[in-house]
């Protein structure tokens, strides 16, 4: 009898947690509700049949990429999404039994690509209010660490590792891959982007699926040193970009106005939701993505339901107990979820109210 591999086996099977059909109002999946630039849109409808029917060549676009991010070509590979860039990054440097490092909660794909190599994945508990537990992932450090991940700003939580805590991390294990996840760069503004080249365990994962956009176009980005991304270069297949991809990276790094724009949207965006949030007496943490992670409490389960039935779709974080992500969209978008949460306040008894 045919069987795949035991660790594949053994997995669970990942289901992504996109809303139903009937909802209108995706906050879940921390998306751009706003949608891309109109540059990349025209870029779009502009594309020959010829454009299409040939295979779509990625090392313009990584020079472009490369020269935006002000390292090398050699320093960077497009990739389908940041997912494939993790995923390649643990396809190169974990072996069976090998261990990844990752502060938990994070963003689950770590975990998924780390099991299918059959890797020990070690989980390293953030600290009261979801701080960064440094100490914590100094002290896992072992001969068997291979991969440590950091998102920063951290995806569930929004909240930033500062850079003095990132370099000591790097330095603590210099024989293993730390991967830094920036898909939220844009909204916090702070990066190590300028170490890459010096450091030569430094991986950065940057994505054009949040501020630009494009989350439909699946187009991510790893930088790293030269000799480490040539590692990547040779597990990656050559096409693995699409050209609609490939079409539009040049408007969408060029039209930085909509982008800047669209932050700064976000920004003043995540703070009125913060502030209408703890006016309902639900604490929430200081986001420097674009979401915010909020405590419903014993609330939640029959909050989630009845914005569900209205439209609105929340993500659930059952591993930040009692928690829930909510992606910031347009102000009136922002406008209407508060009004229909009262709504359904109004039909939460007040001892869980109480609870929260």
């Amino acid at each position: 009898m045919l069987k795949a591999r035991r660790c594949v086996r053994e997995m669970r099977e990942y289901h992504s947690p996109l809303s139903s059909p009937t909802t209108d109002l995706r906050l879940d999946m921390n998306e751009s509700t706003t949608g891309c630039s109109p540059r990349v849109l025209a870029k779009l409808n502009s594309m020959s049949a010829k454009t299409l029917a040939l295979y779509p060549r990625r090392e313009p676009g990584e020079k472009l990429v490369a020269d935006f991010l002000g390292v090398t070509a050699e320093q960077v590979l497009l990739t389908n999404g940041a997912d494939e860039g993790i995923d390649l990054l643990c396809r190169a440097y974990l072996d069976p039994g090998s261990e990844i490092i990752v502060a938990t909660p994070a963003f689950a794909m770590y975990e998924v690509f780390a099991q299918t190599e059959d890797a020990k994945v070690v989980r390293v508990p953030c600290g009261p209010e979801f701080s960064f537990p440094t100490q914590n992932v100094l002290e896992a450090i072992s001969p068997q660490t291979r991969i440590i991940v950091i998102c920063n700003p951290n995806n569930p939580t929004g909240l930033p590792v500062s850079r003095s805590n990132i370099m000591q991390i790097i330095q603590a294990a210099p024989d293993a891959a730390m991967l830094l996840d920036e898909a939220y760069f844009e909204f916090y503004g702070q990066t190590l982007m300028e170490q890459i080249g010096k450091l030569p365990n430094l991986f950065i994962a940057r994505t054009f699926s949040k501020a630009y956009g494009l989350a439909g176009l699946r187009l991510g980005v790893m930088a790293g040193d030269k000799e480490q991304i040539s590692v990547l270069r040779r597990m990656v297949s050559p096409f693995n970009v699409n050209a609609f991809a490939m079409e539009c990276l040049v408007e969408a790094l060029a039209d930085r106005e909509f982008v800047s724009s669209y932050v700064a949207q976000v920004r003043a965006g995540r703070e009125w939701l913060q502030k209408q949030l703890e006016q309902l007496r639900f604490k929430c943490w200081p986001s420097q993505a674009n979401f915010v992670l909020c405590r419903f409490g014993e609330t939640k389960k029959a909050i989630l339901e009845s914005l569900r039935v209205r439209g609105i779709a929340l993500r659930d974080r059952p591993d930040c107990e009692g928690c829930v992500r909510i992606t910031v969209g347009k102000q009136h978008e922002m406008e209407r979820l508060i009004a229909e949460l009262k709504q359904v306040l109004t039909n939460v008894p007040s001892n869980q109210q109480a609870a929260r």
